[in-house]
């Protein structure tokens, strides 16, 4: 299944590293270099979603530069299909702009999550998508078994389905989600006739984590912390400090609206929440202090450049359980071929001791 997966993106090599569309933060430089590392990189929704086309449109220059200095060989100079993927959260946006972009730009894949009221949505849009440009493929996110089952039912059947385990950072299920480690399999057990590629998501950040999850039975892993730590990550400075400051994540992180609703971010639907690095802001809501007290508080915070975030800051710093396992940042390429590198090699030592 794997190497069926990775036929499917000629420019990438195996174990196949995901960087997740992580919201306004995956932009067009840390998905390009994700995918000219041999991985592949997702554009996150933006603020709005006309935002995506300008993305898009410096993506297909970095594309270009790249393909001039001989990366993507493997892709065909005639292949219209841009070799990263675009990411939508169906809550909130907007089917029609998000199908003209990607009819416009050809994006190799796109990464549809969260509907507003059904996985019925999840139809529609492939449907649509499918309909302007077949080569793209459909990647849906789940993180629940009974989601693994309707998707069995679904009309519009995905191309692939990222897995998602409840140690992960930004929005995963509230009350029912689940480690990876026992939802993966469970799932994969439920979909094995279905012969759609599972990817593993949710506390990997490491090559330990990508040969677990292969062990599992994923064909790939898409990461979204580890790429936080990325120099091409469209990140404050601050925010990323503390991504790679903070440590034991049962601890340092929680699920919780709070920094959505300082933001003035509504409308997730409910069984979605997001896991944050703890600062005051959450500490001093437990404490009993009023929300119009906290939200002045956050503003304020907001014009205080980097030192808004760390654990004095409120601003919101949306990262997974696997923040204790990221202490330093690098550049997309390093991450991608140091995790594919230890990985093999942890793999290999499994089968040495044998």
């Amino acid at each position: 299944m794997a190497a069926k997966l990775l036929s499917r993106y000629p420019w990438a090599s195996h174990p196949f590293i995901v960087g997740a569309p992580m919201r306004v933060m995956s932009g067009p430089s840390l998905a390009v270099a994700i995918s000219r590392a041999g991985g592949l990189g997702f554009i996150g929704p933006g603020v709005k979603t006309q935002d995506m086309e300008v993305d898009l449109v410096e993506a297909s220059t970095l594309i270009n530069k790249a393909r001039a200095s001989s990366a993507f060989t493997a892709l065909s100079s005639t292949n219209p299909i841009l070799p990263v993927g675009v990411g939508f959260q169906l809550w909130g946006d907007d089917i029609e702009i998000a199908v003209a972009t990607v009819e416009k730009f050809k994006p190799c894949a796109a990464w549809l999550y969260a509907p507003r009221e059904s996985l019925s949505e999840f139809d529609d849009w492939s449907r649509r998508i499918r309909q302007v440009s077949p080569q793209t493929q459909i990647w849906i996110q789940i993180g629940t078994l009974g989601e693994s089952k309707q998707l069995l039912q679904s009309l519009e059947k995905p191309d692939v389905v990222v897995v998602q385990g409840s140690e992960s950072g930004g929005h995963g299920r509230a009350t029912d989600g689940m480690g990876l480690m026992t939802l993966f399999p469970e799932v994969a057990d439920v979909m094995a006739s279905s012969n759609i590629p599972l990817l593993a998501a949710g506390g990997i950040a490491d090559g330990r984590g990508v040969a677990a999850a292969l062990c599992l039975g994923a064909s790939g892993v898409a990461m979204g912390t580890r790429f936080l730590a990325a120099s091409e990550a469209r990140i404050s400075k601050g925010y990323q400090d503390e991504v790679v400051r903070a440590s034991d994540g049962a601890v340092s992180t929680t699920r919780t609206l709070l920094y959505n609703h300082l933001r003035g971010t509504f409308g997730w639907p409910a069984e979605y929440s997001p896991r944050t690095i703890i600062n005051r802001s959450f500490l001093e809501q437990q404490e009993g202090r009023s929300f119009e007290e906290l939200k002045e508080l956050h503003d304020e915070a907001s014009k205080m450049g980097d030192s808004g975030w760390g654990p004095e800051g409120r601003l919101a710093t949306y990262a997974g359980a696997s923040v204790g396992l990221i202490h330093q940042v690098a550049e997309a390429e390093t991450i991608v071929r140091d995790v594919q590198k230890d990985t093999l090699k942890r793999i290999r030592s499994v089968g040495a001791d044998k």
